[in-house]
Formats: C-alpha cells, structure tokens, sequence
C-alpha cells in the first residue's frame, strides 16, 4: 500500500469514529500543552532569577559569614556563623585590601514603622551610602543616607515609596520623624520606584545606618557585605586578597564565603535548569496516560473492526500491513494531538507573557521536540500490542465474529 492511501485509509478510519478521535486528541494535546506550558514557566523563572542577579554587575563582590564548602553549593545568604562580620573588619578591608572601591555592609531585620497613628511592619536594611551606589538605587525625594563613618548611629532613615504611602499618603514625609521599635529617626529621602535586591521589593523596607541597626536589634554581626571593585582591577585577584585579609582577621581561619555574580548565577543556572527538567518530566507522565488511552481504544477499535481486518486478509493483505494500519492511526492521531497541544501551550504563554511582562516566559525548542516525539512514541509503543492482535488474527475467524 502506497503511503498517501495509507493516510487516506487512516484517515477515513478516524473520521467514522469521530467521538474516540477527539477524545484521543484531547488527551495527546493536553499532555503536550503540559510539557510546554511547564518548561515555559521553568525557563521564565531561570531568565527572571538569573536577569535580576546579572544586573549587579562583574565588578561586584559579596561576602557572607560561613563557610560553604560544598561544590556547587549556595552562600549561606542568612548569615548564621560561628564568627560574624564586624563593622571594624569592613573598615579594615575598605582600608587594606587594594582594588575595593565601595564598600556596603548590611544588617538585615523587620520591625514596625509608625507615623502618628499609623503602622506597618516592614522590612529593615542597616546599611551605609554605599549600598545605594552599589545597587544603583536613586531617591525620588530627599537624598539617600549620607556618607558618614560606619560606627556613627545617625537618626536618619530612607523609606521605600510604598512605605511612605502607606504612613504618608500624599503628604509630605521629608524631615517627618517616625518610630521604628523604641528608636526615632527623621525621614531624609523616598526611594523611586522600581527599586529592588536580589529581586527583593525594597518599596516597603526602610534603611537606616548600619550602627543604628546594631542598635535597633541589638546585633554586632553582618549578615552580608557587599563591594564593588575599581576599574582594571582583576575580580579573582581581589577576592583572593579579600579572602586572606579576612582570614588573618580571623586567627588564621577562612570561615567567610566570598563570592562574585558570576559563580552565583553558574550555581543558580544549574538549579533551575535541573528544576526545568524536573516539571517537564512531571508534564511527560500525563503522555504515558495518553498512551494508555490510545492502547485501550485501539484494542476496542480492534474488536470492533474483526469484519474489516478478516476481509483485508482474505484479499491479500498481509500480518505486517494490518498492523500498520492500526499503527497509523494511533501515530496520526498523536501528531495532530501533539501539535495543537503546542499550539495551545504557546497561546497560553502569550497571555502569560501580557500579564507578567517582567517574566520571560518562553518553550526552549528541546522541549517542543522532545514532547512531540514522546507523544507520537508513546501511541506507537501502547498501540502496538492490538495491531499485533489485529495482524494475528486469521481471516475465517475474523470473518465469523459478530
């Protein structure tokens, strides 16, 4: 048989059994639209994470207190360590380690915020003016925290513009003093908006000077210091002198992880690429139920057609051929499932693209391919053992079956 009768014939085959054809090409296309939805997500998550970390720069440095010594591992971003950080330790990094141009350590805390009679509870950043050159984050009223010695716990803070709205309205907050815990400070800047960390909202915290935080919390430690090396310096040179620096510091121990964008976004590129994986894997199983489904209404198709299958043997057509028939049909039936399913599943990521424009949804083409020829693979490997059953069967009985 010629392969354009072959379609014909397959084709004529799904047309009379119109109800079971659908049904097949629901269940193909769901689980394609699965796989392709799911890897989309997966992708739009790594591009989002990934484009938030790349935005901090080459030239930018952290260091954590903690050892990681696992390969591959994450800094441990809490900050929990057997040694902390001091601010004397920063200021002798700014002041002996060649190549560092701003240096910003961080305390990280929440508490409530209150302004007359209102409250919230936020987010709160002890830090230096440096975080903000660092970070790139700029005031749309007022100034950022000004440039003064670590130690110095100034009553001054920066709100974040959701912060102010919520304590302010519309009125003005510069020069406002407001109550965090036990301790005053007076409003000197609002930060614009859009202002982010590690793809941390900071339009509800509020930042306050580094001593100050010691103060509020009742800490000595960092939780992180973050750096950013002057021009034609050599990143992996200063870390290098950065690492030995802290280690003399510690009686002769490395116990600070210090990293730079680079490694961070290897290690994070490798997490969710694995965790892509994972969710397309997850979606694949609902093409093996599928394949099931086309197993069992094949083998129906096969009970039912005992007539047909005995005549196409009695004129000649042999074992091989009828089983190529039921197999065309079940591949037929999964390619046209599986494109619609991608079809479907790209439509969906377009209005998921319209509704988080910041998220860069898209279906990596490994993923389309791989779900279309598990899909057609699948039907193929479920259909065959009632295609054999059907090329098995001798003309005189099949013939006699009613």
């Amino acid at each position: 048989m010629r392969a354009l009768d072959l379609l014909r014939y397959t084709l004529l085959a799904l047309r009379r059994q119109r109800f079971r054809s659908l049904m097949l090409l629901l269940a193909v296309g769901l689980g394609v639209g699965a796989v392709v939805v799911l890897t989309a997500l997966g992708e739009g998550a790594r591009g989002y994470v990934l484009g938030q970390f790349s935005s901090i720069g080459k030239d930018t440095v952290f260091i954590f207190p903690g050892r990681k010594e696992t390969t591959g591992g994450m800094p441990p971003m809490t900050g929990a360590a057997a040694r902390a950080i001091t601010l004397e330790e920063v200021g002798i990094l700014q002041a002996t380690v060649p190549g560092v141009d701003t240096i910003a350590p961080g305390i990280l805390g929440n508490g409530p915020v209150s302004y007359k009679s209102r409250e919230r509870r936020s987010i709160v950043l002890g830090t230096s003016a440096g975080f903000f050159e660092i970070q790139g984050l700029a005031a749309a009223q007022g100034s950022v925290l000004p440039d003064m010695p670590l130690d110095e716990a100034m009553p001054v803070a920066v709100l974040g513009h959701k912060l102010k709205q919520e304590l302010f309205d519309n009125q003005r907050a510069i020069g406002q003093w407001i109550r965090l815990r036990d301790y005053r400070f007076r409003v000197v800047g609002v930060l614009e908006e859009g202002g982010d960390s590690f793809g941390a909202d900071l339009a509800d915290a509020i930042f306050i000077p580094v001593a100050s935080a010691q103060s509020v919390f009742n800490v000595h430690g960092m939780y992180r210091v973050v750096l950013r090396i002057k021009e034609n310096y050599d990143v992996t040179a200063v870390k290098a002198a950065l690492a030995d620096r802290m280690q003399e510091l510690h009686d002769g121990e490395l116990d600070v992880t210090i990293v730079s964008p680079d490694s961070m976004l290897s290690t994070l590129d490798d997490i969710l690429q694995v965790l892509t994986l994972g969710v397309a894997g997850i979606a694949a199983i609902s093409l093996v139920v599928a394949g099931i489904l086309v197993m069992n209404v094949t083998l129906m198709s096969v009970k039912q057609r005992t007539a047909e299958i005995g005549l196409l043997k009695a004129v000649g057509a042999p074992a091989a051929q009828v089983r190529t028939l039921f197999l065309a049909e079940a591949g037929v039936i999964a390619a046209a499932g599986a494109l619609a399913g991608i079809a479907m599943g790209h439509v969906i990521v377009i209005i998921g693209r319209q509704i988080y424009p910041d998220v860069p949804f898209s279906t990596p083409g490994w993923a389309q391919w791989a779900a279309l020829g598990l899909a057609i693979g699948t039907a193929l490997l479920f259909a065959w053992l009632p295609a054999q059953q059907a090329a098995d069967l001798e003309p005189v009985d099949a013939l006699g079956r009613k």
